[in-house]
């Protein structure tokens, strides 16, 4: 009979869970779901923020701010004489920095031009209300090539633009 007990109560202690082991697994399972949401969580933000950062439109900012000291190349674009020895001076007066004057690969050009050569919009419609020049002739055209802010191209239509007006 004793051995018949022996192995009842062995089986017996068998099949009690350990409440102590049971509790300490359920609160490790616990901590493991909780860091396993917390990774999910900062992997998705990641990627969020990649995402955003990879948009081109967020590169570039609408309100930009111009330069303290803007490098101008001005170009004849229409033939007229002088005319860029003009401009020149005009914007030398007013604290522009004009590093380059000399003749476009035209002269067909009918209305003047003010080019952002870096990337900074807001350069280029500095120099345009200086001049005088309408908002829609003021654009980018990016060039790693010039070591310069802004160019301006001076069209047929000079003689309505400040360096030329009567004051």
């Amino acid at each position: 009979m004793k051995n018949i007990n022996s192995k009842h109560s062995n089986n017996t202690k068998r099949k009690d869970p350990d409440l102590k082991k049971s509790s300490v697994n359920i609160f490790l399972n616990i901590i493991i779901f909780l860091l396993a949401a917390l990774i999910i969580l900062m992997s998705w933000s990641l990627f969020h923020k990649l995402r955003e950062n990879s948009d081109p439109s967020v590169l570039v900012t609408p309100s930009q701010v111009p330069a303290e000291i803007i490098q101008v190349e001005v170009l004849n674009g229409c033939g007229i004489s002088g005319l860029g020895e003009r401009f020149t001076d005009y914007l030398r007066k007013r604290n522009f920095d004009v590093v380059k004057t000399g003749n476009y690969i035209s002269f067909d050009i009918d209305e003047t031009m003010v080019i952002d050569r870096i990337g900074n919009i807001a350069n280029a419609n500095k120099v345009g209300q200086s001049l005088g020049v309408k908002a829609d002739k003021v654009f980018s055209h990016l060039n790693d090539d010039y070591f310069l802010d802004v160019t301006v191209v001076i069209g047929r239509d000079y003689h309505k633009l400040n360096p030329v007006k009567p004051r």
